[in-house]
């Protein structure tokens, strides 16, 4: 009777160890460079032991408790051996085997041509700048898409940080239409041209006079304060064509058209006054700037965006149809005690972390979007605001995001 036990025993082994061997086990699938993990559930078969893995560390993952966790190094299909045994029958190891596949990472797809260097309009691909900006710091950065990447083409987008006189700042930040050929040089031009337009002591002592004469509510009349509100707007209407005029005598003297050009433009002017900071700003097209207050509790958009209403076909500063009557709206005079940060961005930053324009005026999507540089995203980049030494670099790394199907050129800059 005893024999006929352990043969009975013997078969019930080999039945369940054969049972395992024969189960449909499919692990799910990895992602090259991203965290990895699986568990075995092994309710079904509660006297089977996973023991190990052979081949997993060829993966650059690993095996514990019946776990597989880490981040799997390349893309491949990996044929893994699961070493068990039965709880009694401890001596015998058997095989099963099972698949394990490992998808590209997405980046890794995307090529990364550098662009042409003897270009007569060349410009780098990517650019990180970090400063002073009145008694603030500015960092600001511009990353060339995947998609110019790709195809080795140059960065479209552009900015400029100017000091300027009276302890005035300027920021200015511009997006060179895809379909325009000469859209880099459009949006460096934009940039520069702005800002150097405003670097100019008698005008921003004009600017000041009549900020002065806005925001000293006690000592002057409504009516002369509409008046002042005017003259800043007629000044800073006055760099906007300016601007205009540079691009179109670029286009006649080298046999473009000033579609070629194409690009929005917009641009942040700040000084900190006795009664705040005042930030004059201007945008055309799909580029938001926003101020966020100390404790996050407010934030506001200061420009007029060209989203929806248009059907994708943003406005360009090389339009002249933008100065018409409807101009004025596009101007901003802001004046607040003090703000936590002042961000000016590009499509390719708005798009992937914002999506619509009514979240940019939303402070959960606001904190959402500090969260993430605080390193609260897949890449585990952060952007450190204390530890500021290298921030442009911190900065530049992490707008290597990955979004799908958001491959545009990423140009962002904060002041804090």
């Amino acid at each position: 009777m005893g024999d006929q036990t352990k043969d009975m025993e013997k078969a019930a082994i080999y039945r369940e160890k054969e049972e395992f061997k024969e189960v449909h086990l499919v692990l799910k699938n990895a992602s090259s460079k991203q965290f990895y993990e699986f568990s075995f559930e092994m309710d079904d078969f509660p006297n089977i032991k996973i023991k190990n893995i052979a081949n997993l560390h060829e993966t650059g993952l690993t095996f514990e408790n019946n776990r597989i966790s880490g981040i799997p190094y390349t893309s491949s299909v990996h044929d893994l051996d699961i070493e068990f045994y039965h709880t009694h029958d401890q001596n015998s190891t058997e095989i099963k085997k099972v698949h394990l596949f490992v998808n590209a990472d997405p980046k890794d797809l995307w090529k990364n041509i550098p662009s042409d260097t003897n270009d007569i309009y060349d410009k780098p691909d990517e650019i990180s700048y970090q400063g002073k900006f009145s008694d603030k710091k500015i960092t600001v950065v511009s990353k060339r898409g995947r998609s110019h990447a790709h195809e080795g083409k140059f960065r479209d987008d552009d900015f400029a940080v100017n000091e300027l006189p009276g302890g005035w700042s300027i920021i200015s930040v511009a997006d060179g239409a895809g379909s325009a050929v000469m859209a880099r040089e459009g949006s460096r031009l934009a940039v520069v041209s702005i800002n150097s337009f405003f670097n100019s002591g008698k005008m921003l002592t004009e600017i000041e006079q009549n900020t002065e004469i806005v925001y000293n509510t006690s000592e002057s009349s409504e009516e002369i304060r509409s008046k002042a509100r005017e003259n800043i707007i007629r000044s800073l209407y006055k760099g906007v064509l300016h601007v205009y005029h540079v691009l179109d005598k670029t286009a006649t003297e080298n046999s473009f058209s000033i579609k070629d050009l194409h690009t929005t433009l917009i641009f942040g002017l700040m000084k900190k006054f006795y009664f705040g900071y005042v930030i004059l700003t201007f945008g055309v097209g799909d580029c938001p700037i926003n101020v966020i207050n100390r404790d996050f509790s407010e934030v506001k958009l200061l420009n007029t965006m060209d989203v929806g209403e248009f059907g994708g076909g943003t406005r360009f500063i090389t339009m002249k149809e933008i100065f018409n009557d409807d101009i004025v709206s596009r101007f901003g005079m802001t004046c607040v005690n003090d703000f936590s940060y002042l961000v000016l961005m590009t499509d390719g930053i708005y798009d992937p972390k914002f999506m619509t324009e009514s979240k940019l005026e939303d402070t959960d999507s606001w904190k959402a979007f500090f969260n993430d540089l605080d390193g609260n995203n897949d890449d585990r980049t952060k952007v450190d605001f204390i530890n500021d030494t290298d921030i442009d670099q911190q900065l530049l790394t992490w707008t290597d995001f990955w979004s799908r199907g958001n491959h545009d050129d990423r140009t962002l800059a904060i002041i804090y």
